[in-house]
Parts: C-alpha cells; sequence; structure tokens
C-alpha cells in the first residue's frame, strides 16, 4: 500500500513499506533532454556525470564511498523528460541514504577539472553508442520522427556540443531546474513512514519551490517517411513506426497490450513466432511502445540478412494488418491477457522496479494505480478496442522506416 506526502516547499513522497533488509530509493527530478536550449545538447545527460563528482563538503571519492563502504550502491540515468539519482543499500541507512541526495543534488560545485575529465567519458560513451547499431537506430528513428522537435534530440547530445559544455552552462541549468516542487522521492523499503517523512523534512525542507517547469514544445507536425542510411553494417537493421499515445491518452494500455501480443519479451509474440521461429528470418526482433507527456512512439524492430529485409518488412506490417482487420477470440485475448497480468505481476515483485516505476507514475499523475486495478483495467480490455487500436496506430500509411545498411 502506498503512502503520499507533500512538503512545503512542492517536493513530494512517495513511499511502499516493505519488511526487507535491503532498500530502495530514487529522487526523480522533472527535466531531461528535450528541456534544453539549443545551445545546451546532452547538458541534462552530463551533468548526471558530474553530480557525482564533488559537493561543498565532499570529493568525488567519499560521494562514492558513502554508500558503498555499507554496502550500498549508488546510480543515476537520464531519459527525455526525466533525470533521476538512486541507490540500493540496508533499511537501517534511510539516513545516509537520503542526506547524500540532498547533498549532491543542492550542493555539487562541479569542479572544473573533473567536467573537463568527464567530458572524455562521455564522448567515449558516444562513440561506442555509435559501434552499436542495434541501439543507435532508435536515437536516429526519433529524431526522424520528431524532426525539428527538441524531443527528437540525442539524449547524449554530440562530439561538438558535449565539448561546448563548461562549468558556468551546467551552474545555470541546475538553477534553471532542480527545484523541489519538480521533484519526487520514492521509496521501497523497511521504515515506518512517519520517520522516512521527518528524514525527508530533515534534509529537504531548507530549500525553497522554484517555479514550474516551463511549457514543452510538443511535436505538432508528424510526416512519414522511409530513409536508408549507409552505415556499413553486417546485418541489415530496420526499425518501422509511427507515432502513439501519450500519457494521458485512456487507450495507452491497450496500445500495450498489442504491443505485447504482437512483439514483446515473451518468445511466443506474434513477430517472433512467424519471423524467427517459421521462417528464421531474424534473431532479434521486438515491438516497444514508449509514452511521453505530450506524445508516444510505437516502434518495431529487427536485425536481418541484407536479401531477407523486403520478407521481413512484408511481414510485419502482415501481422499489424490482421490485429486491425480481425477480431481476436476469445483464447486469443485470453492469453494475452494473461501474459500481460503476469509480467506486469512479477514486475512487481522486483523492488527496485517498484520504486522507480511508482516514483514515475507519481511525477506524472500524483497518484499510483495498485497492482489489482491495474489488472482489472487490463481484464476490461475487448476485441474491438484492439482492433479500433491497431487500425489507427498500425495504418500503414502513418508508418515511418528507417533501415542501416
Amino acid at each position: 500500500m502506498y503512502q503520499t506526502h507533500i512538503f512545503a516547499n512542492g517536493l513530494r513522497l512517495i513511499h511502499n513499506y516493505v519488511p526487507n533488509k535491503a532498500a530502495y530509493c530514487g529522487l526523480i527530478i522533472n527535466v531531461g533532454s528535450r528541456d534544453e536550449r539549443e545551445d545546451e545538447l546532452g547538458m541534462a545527460h552530463f551533468i548526471e556525470h558530474v553530480i557525482f563528482k564533488g559537493t561543498e563538503k565532499r570529493k568525488a571519492y567519499h560521494i562514492l564511498s558513502r554508500l558503498e563502504d555499507v554496502g550500498g550502491e549508488l546510480n543515476a540515468y537520464t531519459t527525455k523528460e526525466d533525470t533521476c539519482v538512486y541507490a540500493t543499500f540496508m533499511a537501517k541507512d534511510y539516513e545516509r541514504t537520503l542526506e547524500l541526495f540532498a547533498d549532491i543534488v543542492f550542493h555539487s560545485v562541479f569542479p572544473e577539472k573533473e567536467i573537463e575529465k568527464e567530458k572524455d567519458v562521455v564522448l567515449d560513451e558516444i562513440n561506442s553508442y555509435k559501434d552499436n547499431p542495434g541501439e543507435l537506430i532508435f536515437d536516429d528513428f526519433e529524431e526522424l520522427i520528431y524532426t525539428g522537435y527538441p524531443i527528437g534530440r540525442n539524449i547524449l547530445g554530440d562530439e561538438a556540443s558535449v565539448e561546448r559544455i563548461s562549468r558556468g552552462m551546467v551552474l545555470d541549468f541546475v538553477k534553471r531546474n532542480y527545484f523541489p516542487n519538480r521533484m519526487v522521492i520514492s521509496s521501497v523499503g523497511d521504515i515506518p513512514f512517519e520517520k522516512l517523512v521527518r528524514l525527508v523534512e530533515k534534509y529537504f525542507s531548507p530549500y525553497e519551490a522554484g517555479t514550474p517547469l516551463k511549457a514543452r514544445i510538443k511535436p505538432e507536425i508528424y510526416t512519414p517517411r522511409f530513409v536508408e542510411m549507409d552505415r556499413d553494417t553486417h546485418q541489415s537493421h530496420c526499425i518501422i513506426g509511427n507515432i502513439a499515445y501519450d500519457y494521458t491518452e485512456d487507450n495507452r494500455l491497450a496500445l500495450s497490450l498489442l504491443m505485447n501480443l504482437l512483439g514483446g519479451t515473451g518468445m511466443n509474440s506474434r513477430l517472433n513466432l512467424n519471423i524467427r521461429e517459421k521462417y528464421g528470418l531474424a534473431y532479434n526482433i521486438e515491438a516497444s511502445y514508449t509514452p511521453y507527456s505530450d506524445t508516444g512512439i510505437f516502434t518495431i524492430y529487427f536485425g536481418c540478412d541484407a536479401g531477407d529485409l523486403d520478407k521481413c518488412l512484408r511481414l510485419c506490417r502482415k501481422e499489424m494488418a490482421a490485429l486491425g482487420e480481425e477480431l481476436l477470440g476469445y483464447n486469443q485475448l485470453r492469453k494475452a491477457k494473461n501474459q500481460m497480468i503476469g509480467q506486469i505481476t512479477l514486475a512487481s515483485e522486483n523492488y527496485e522496479n517498484m520504486m522507480l516505476s511508482s516514483g514515475k507514475s507519481f511525477l506524472i499523475y500524483d497518484k499510483v494505480d495498485e497492482l489489482e486495478a491495474v489488472c482489472e483495467e487490463v481484464g476490461g480490455i475487448t476485441p474491438e478496442l484492439l482492433r479500433q487500436v491497431a487500425r489507427e496506430i498500425f495504418a500503414q500509411d502513418k508508418q515511418s522506416v528507417l533501415i542501416y545498411k
């Protein structure tokens, strides 16, 4: 059962009591790469790196050792819409963790020497990414879908933008965006909620609420495109996709069910059974759906021999067309729902995943749906709704295609 609290400065707290020795806590900030200015590409991700490089009272070594000395782990990630610092630790170390979070988020000094050193690290990360076409193609596809909009930019930035970053730019970005009223602290662990509230109050109440998040530039224009890029890869890599529902759309769960049925993580997905198992054309084929605050994107990705590319494309389109033409039978739909409900239930047993997902939900919706409610909603999805969603999202004349040759 989730418990929540909102502090005077707008900071939000969500907690799920679990009587385990290990605890999980994260600080999620409502700012990501799409909130960067034109001259700040890659800044949100770069700050995720250098935020651990020193505070007013700690050097980088002491930040990293603060939790590792007691067996814990400290980590962070950046997406297009949020930044998160999170940790796994012994439940007895909640105060140690929360004090560290407050120190690095509000008191980092971003030493000039560390910034220059970290530029090389991030540049290596960018180059490493370029060596992995199966990952790089997803970013290139989002840039294709959202051409001209901030949300289409690569989270890492590029070589030129990273080289331009200065300490002054870092401090300015943090000053504009790191406010308690744009943050959620999410916790899963063995600590009474009242005690957790007192600890958060102790370490985070001194910081005043700032301005609300500036309105994001919503992608208004989408033009389907077919693009081939010469990447000199051994395989051909391909993504097919379209814009999709945002976080607020009622049909987003139905689309998630369709994605799982079409090309989800299970080996029994339609695309995997057809393209991999029946014809042996691709080792990896998957479908995914990513919602954002004001848009969304669906993709089908596969890698195959160049000579099999056209056949794989035809088979993918055939499966999508079938979902838009035929109503799923009772047994098909029942199995699809049971599979998704089982996956959701098993994922909820991963407490780190629970902490991150509940924090993100609270950041977006100011609430978290209990597992039973989500499963009940999945159970209520009808064949007619799935066909309607498939016709809308899988329409071939709305699909974009990106191919690495």
